[in-house]
């Protein structure tokens, strides 16, 4: 070999370990690595895109007024993915029981069972929860939460993942749930009888503190926290209650001891101990504005003491509430929870449901179910989640199965006078080989039950909760992005579309555009655009906002078609904006 080949050989060498060494330094130095097994639902995403495709016969309407909830037939990664158009940053709390993995026909992947003696049994589970557990991210609210029930196959696995996914400073709880009352004697090692819960925040910051009830005294929480950053508040007008200081004008000033350092920066006037005006507050603050704007948004009671302007939020508690820590036994549907000093042992005598009381629950209702997760569970978990974000919360279960979470929000709304929705997404596969698809025939006739009423299996007829409900399918549209194709989307969109604004009932249903409407807001889709004069006609006494839908080929919004009655339109393209939300989760 010549001197210049040798140098020629030795170039390549040191370029290849230069380039192994860039590799290596975007690998993880710590974390969870696993073989990526592809996952044939989301293979077919580069070819057909999901949308939502009513079936009108399974509509449930019990009261027009009441929100509609939401049932989804379909693969979960098909319905999150549509879910991420219609519901982005809109869920308020999201309770799953994914499959646990154990090797014992729980577990399909790519319409297989995966058994124990699959060498890539972890990695299917990790490579499926993945794809899910992103797409569920987006959906939260930045003050939403995620639960999600797991036992000891893949609690450790999934601790990581969600590390990973949410970060490991969101990680707000792990519970421990007792899920009989007597462990099995089938148990090898260990009579096992406990299963976990993890929660996790789409950001702590802005998460309220989680709470099972409210306490009949009020305790006052300090707004300012040493040690944080400093940041400005924005207090609204006849909102913050004063202590200590007399009514009158106080000019922006700085108001500081030995710890503390708070800066008035607007003139503010004190009336019968009220502050007139808004203003605005400068410190080291616990609460960030989004987490005081939902306190004053729910109304709760914020007070200035003493001549420091610092500002507490005064809770009022109803019940029996003890801080969450890191372990936890829930012990009640009355929403008491309980500390455990030593993990391994717990109190006897358990309030929240069991699975045996969660096959009861079915067995009154005439369904047959493996491993449900009792009702009283996960009431007790979305009224923690939501003791402060009003009455309108949006409730996410991507792993519905039986219906439970549909079944918990429908009973919460008729104790605590609520509205919250629900969505709930679960395939129709068979269940367990026993004939019955658990879409169609246990989970849907579970929530139609609760909503109409029924005879249990006593004959007794037990009353309906109310409330509505649609029903969905995934369906698909080529992929291509031919024009053709995006025809196609614009018109398949429809239900998608009302789903993203909540409008269901029809006002105007033409070959050239259509108008759906709710209680208070209006939706109009446009699919031929010489329409659009004639739609502005049919919409100049339509009093509020109307999120308008134009068809176009392109991304092209027709703002000045609209410019007279722009304070009135909320304009998007379709179906790009549909298109652009699919190339970024399916690139």
């Amino acid at each position: 070999m010549s001197t210049n080949d040798q140098n020629l050989s030795k170039e390549k060498l040191l370029a290849e370990i230069d380039r192994l060494k860039k590799e290596l330094k975007k690998r993880k130095k710590y974390g969870l690595v696993w073989e990526d097994k592809p996952e044939e639902v989301f293979e077919m995403c580069k070819e057909k895109l999901p949308v939502l495709k009513e079936v009108k016969d399974k509509e449930i309407i019990t009261d027009k007024n009441k929100p509609v909830n939401l049932l989804i037939e379909g693969d979960n990664y098909h319905a999150l993915s549509v879910l991420n158009y219609t519901h982005a940053g809109k869920v308020d709390v999201i309770y799953i029981d994914p499959p646990y993995n154990t090797g014992n026909k729980d577990f399909i992947f790519n319409d297989n069972y995966v058994d124990r003696e699959d060498s890539y049994r972890h990695s299917k589970w990790l490579s499926f929860m993945e794809k899910r557990l992103k797409l569920a991210k987006n959906l939260l609210k930045d003050t939403g939460v995620i639960f999600i029930s797991i036992d000891e196959h893949e609690l450790a696995q999934l601790k990581m993942l969600c590390d990973e996914i949410f970060t490991e400073k969101n990680l707000v709880a792990i519970f421990t749930w007792v899920r009989k009352r007597k462990p099995s004697h089938l148990d090898t090692h260990v009579r096992k009888n406990t299963e976990f819960i993890i929660c996790y925040a789409k950001n702590l910051n802005y998460l309220l503190p989680l709470k099972s009830s409210l306490a009949e005294d009020e305790k006052p929480y300090p707004f300012y926290n040493s040690g944080n950053s400093r940041g400005v508040l924005q207090f609204p007008a006849n909102f913050v209650k004063v202590n200590g200081l007399k009514d009158g004008i106080y000019k922006p000033d700085e108001y500081k001891d030995k710890k503390t350092l708070v800066k008035l920066l607007d003139k503010i006037e004190i009336k019968n101990g009220l502050i007139t005006n808004s203003f605005r507050l400068e410190g080291e603050w616990r609460y960030s504005q989004k987490s005081l704007d939902e306190l004053i948004k729910n109304k709760e009671e914020i007070v200035i003491k003493g001549r420091k302007f610092k500002p507490y939020y005064i809770r009022k508690l109803k019940g029996n509430v003890d801080e969450l820590k890191n372990t936890m036994t829930i012990l009640g549907a009355t929403g008491k929870i309980k500390k455990i000093n030593n993990p391994e042992f717990y109190e006897a005598e358990l309030q929240i449901g069991t699975n045996e009381d969660a096959e009861q629950e079915l067995a009154y209702m005439g369904i047959k179910f493996n491993n449900p997760k009792p009702t009283s569970l996960v009431k007790f978990l979305i009224k923690i989640a939501t003791i402060y974000s009003g009455k309108n919360a949006i409730i996410l279960d991507f792993f519905a199965g039986s219906g439970t979470t549909g079944n918990a929000v429908l009973e919460l709304n008729r104790e605590d006078n609520r509205d919250h929705k629900f969505i709930l997404c679960t395939n129709n596969e068979n269940n367990n080989g026993n004939g019955y698809k658990i879409a169609e025939y246990i989970c849907y006739p579970r929530i139609k039950k609760v909503i109409e009423g029924y005879k249990n299996l006593k004959g007794e007829q037990v009353e309906g909760l109310g409330g509505n409900l649609k029903y969905f399918k995934t369906d698909f549209v080529d992929a291509e992005p031919s024009d053709k194709n995006k025809i196609r989307l614009t018109h398949q969109a429809t239900e998608m579309l009302c789903v993203k604004e909540g409008t269901f009932e029809k006002v105007i249903d033409n070959e050239r555009f259509k108008i759906f409407k709710n209680s208070n807001h209006y939706t109009g889709i446009i699919w031929d655009q010489t329409a659009i004069p004639e739609f502005k006609k049919v919409i100049k006494d339509i009093k509020g906002k109307i999120s308008v839908y134009v068809f176009s080929l392109g991304d092209e919004t027709f703002d000045e078609e609209f410019t007279d009655i722009k304070q009135k339109v909320k304009l998007s393209p379709i179906p790009e904006a549909i298109l652009r939300m699919y190339r970024g989760i399916f690139k």
